[in-house]
């Protein structure tokens, strides 16, 4: 999980507190280097609405997201890269890796495809460092006159 700025000395259950009423917002690739930073380069995938408690009791290492649905239809075809939560106010609280692979949140389908159903399966929360991306991918993309980061 990143943390923006403002939440950053406040606890998980602090954290899971906020995110009551707020929202879930599931993109594609290019992730924004921190939770501060908008998002430019990512397609919108689902959006979850919280519940109000966000979260339920964790089992073992995994957390319990409570949604109003517990699918959403998916707004776009593609990848899930990362999702990004809000506080019901719109304030960006954190984002989390998402999609296949050693990630925090991970759904029942690999993909999305327009309308149809999304659903969490899994949602674990890892300190910051142990995001699976090298940081030289992040916001990362072609763009005349730059050179894309080259593996080491």
């Amino acid at each position: 999980m990143k943390v923006a700025e403002a939440f950053s000395s406040s606890s998980l259950d602090d954290i899971k507190a906020k995110l009551a009423g707020g929202t879930l917002t599931v993109y594609s690739v290019a992730r924004p280097l921190t939770a501060d930073l908008p998002v430019d380069r990512s397609g919108v995938l689902a959006v979850f609405t919280f519940g109000s408690p966000a979260f339920g009791d964790a089992v073992g290492d995994c957390e319990t997201p409570l949604f109003a649905e517990d699918f959403v239809p998916a707004d776009s075809v593609g990848t899930p890269g990362f999702a990004r939560a809000c506080a019901a106010d719109g304030t960006v609280v954190a984002d989390f890796s998402a999609g296949p692979g050693n990630r925090e949140i991970k759904f029942t389908e690999v993909s999305c495809s327009k309308g149809a159903p999304v659903k969490v399966q899994s949602l674990k929360v890892l300190e910051d460092e142990s995001w699976p991306e090298r940081a030289d991918y992040f916001q990362s993309r072609p763009r005349p006159g730059y050179e894309m980061p080259q593996p080491r």
